[in-house]
């Protein structure tokens, strides 16, 4: 057997026959069993053989943030409308389902008939060393730190500099697929996973979880043969991340309010330095720290169902009067109202939004060290309502679509391609469900026009780097 789309499919339907064995135990049986059966369902509609790998994690991860809800509800011991958010969860969970469903239909629609590669293009990245990849990785590491401290310098080329720096994504995604795909080079992939770690608990979100989601793909892209070291290696994979992740859930409001120095803002006063000592000093001390409190706590801040609910209730009462398509025109504001062109463009916030849609006192919600936002789907209900937010998932579900396959179908070699897709997957839909239109549509018009000049101008000079540096010729392109 291989990790591709086919065993994807066939473990998900497994997954939800022993969903449905247990759904009459459970408070909300119908929940649990039809959304057990929601991933062989799309990954049903998407699995063709020249689908991109990241297209996986779209729809694993935001069928996870709704699911999540339902095992939250047997946790707490009641149903799934019964809680402090009210009846409005139920449909939520319910259109969220439904949500994914129209984008799979969308995708498979946009991106099923992509012409397979030849065999040069497929094979490609065999030829590479590892050596020079991690070389490269390493390369666009500084590149992405150069990113962060130039989009503070030029505010308004924010998104432009970010775009830029999901090259690093690319480095990656290449090293894991040539080590995974070889079996050489081992310990450049253990390092650059080490890098990425330690990096992403330097900042104030954490995104340690990008490397894990970079590992998984590479892994399904290079159909990676499970045999009993792989599986172990799965398995380990998962360990290391549900630990992080606990870990995390369990220091980072008091790591926050050490790294701020205490104030009510994202900016970091204390050295790095300073900062890793901090968690590290939480990291031999395990004993100190409840872990089924932040088990918990994990899985109710993964779960995000409850502020969509929040939304279908206010906005049943509040509808009457409110500005039509609201959050599309912002979108759309956003797009065609570059900051550069424009400085005194107001800002982004989603919390404003979340208090907005939610009724929420906005004292209560906006914070100098947090930012909550309702979502790309509850943004959708709130202009369209349901079932005309299916519409406009539809349109983003054919906005993402029409990106992946212009990168799928250039003139580069295939892993080259995929790689390109996951950081645009990634930049688009890293945090899943939490995404709002406004910065969805930004990012993925900056990422597009970006990488369609990288990839016409730039990357070519990579491949041949990589190609003299292997001893072989690059391959002729069709």
């Amino acid at each position: 057997m291989v990790l591709d789309y086919g065993f994807l499919r066939r473990a998900s339907f497994i997954m939800g026959l022993l969903l449905l064995l247990i759904s009459p135990f459970s408070l909300d049986p119908l929940a649990l069993a039809i959304g057990g059966f929601v991933p062989w369902l799309t990954l049903s509609i998407v699995a063709k053989p020249t689908m991109p790998a990241a297209v996986v994690y779209i729809f694993l991860w935001q069928w996870s943030q709704a699911y999540a809800r339902v095992l939250q509800s047997m946790v707490d011991g009641e149903a799934l409308g019964a809680g402090a958010f009210g009846s409005g969860v139920v449909s939520a969970y319910w259109y969220m389902l439904a949500s994914l469903v129209v984008l799979a239909c969308v995708f498979r629609a946009m991106l099923g008939g992509i012409p397979a590669p030849t065999p040069e293009d497929e094979n490609a990245h065999r030829e590479w060393r590892p050596l020079d990849l991690f070389m490269l990785y390493c390369a666009t590491l500084v590149l992405a730190v150069a990113c962060t401290y130039a989009s503070r310098a030029i505010p308004g080329l924010t998104q432009q500099f970010e775009a830029v720096s999901r090259l690093k994504i690319v480095a990656e995604f290449l090293l894991f697929v040539t080590v995974l795909s070889t079996g050489r080079g081992g310990k450049f992939m253990l390092a650059a996973v080490l890098v990425e770690i330690l990096i992403g608990f330097s900042g104030l979100l954490s995104d340690f979880r990008g490397v894990f989601v970079y590992l998984l793909i590479a892994a399904i892209a290079s159909r990676l043969a499970l045999r009993i070291g792989s599986i172990l290696g799965g398995i380990l994979w998962l360990t290391v991340l549900m630990t992080l992740a606990l870990f995390w859930t369990a220091v980072k409001m008091d790591y926050r309010d050490f790294a701020t120095g205490g104030e009510e803002s994202q900016h970091i006063s204390v050295p790095l330095s300073d900062r890793l000592a901090y968690l590290g000093s939480a990291a031999i001390s395990p004993g100190n720290i409840d872990w089924a409190d932040a088990s918990y706590a994990l899985l109710s801040r993964f779960a995000y169902v409850d502020i969509f609910g929040s939304v279908i209730d206010y906005q049943h009462m509040a509808r009457e009067g409110a500005p039509p398509a609201r959050q599309w025109q912002a979108a759309f504001d956003h797009v065609f109202r570059p900051r550069i062109f424009f400085p005194d463009k107001a800002s982004l916030s989603d919390s404003e939004v979340f208090a907005r849609l939610t009724g929420a006192d906005p004292l209560e919600v906006i914070r100098g060290t947090t930012s909550i936002s309702v979502g790309y789907m509850a943004e959708n209900y709130a202009d369209l309502g349901f079932p005309g937010m299916l519409l406009g998932m539809a349109g983003v579900g054919l906005m993402i679509a029409a990106v992946i396959r212009h990168f799928m179908k250039s003139r580069l070699p295939w892993m080259v391609r995929q790689g390109i897709v996951l950081a645009f997957v990634y930049n688009v839909a890293g945090s899943g469900v939490e995404m709002s239109l406004p910065k969805m549509f930004g990012a993925t018009i900056m990422f597009f026009l970006v990488y369609w000049a990288l990839a016409k101008y730039a990357l070519p000079i990579g491949l041949r780097w990589l190609y003299a540096r292997s001893g072989g010729a690059q391959p002729q392109q069709t």
